[in-house]
């Protein structure tokens, strides 16, 4: 089986900021480690939030990190 992620919602999450909260209005990149475990264990929010954020713990357990940035850096959100 072959995996493809969908670049469309790659570039989405790289570019997803946190609506709420303490850390309200940062990219989900650069919310702590231990921000995102805690979601894990309480429940993450409902919809696309809750999916990014899941997404976002694997990414950053695995130390991919850096693909984000260079994606945000390669692919500036545009503006509209």
């Amino acid at each position: 089986m072959e995996i493809k992620p969908d670049s469309k919602e790659l570039l989405e999450l790289a570019h997803y900021k946190m609506p709420f909260g303490k850390y309200k209005g940062r990219y989900l990149v650069d919310l702590p480690l231990p921000y995102l475990v805690w979601f894990q264990q309480k429940g993450y929010p409902e919809g696309k939030l809750g999916k990014f954020l899941n997404i976002m713990l694997t990414i950053k357990d695995n130390s991919l990190e850096p693909m984000i940035r260079k994606l945000q850096k390669e692919f500036p959100r545009q503006s509209s």
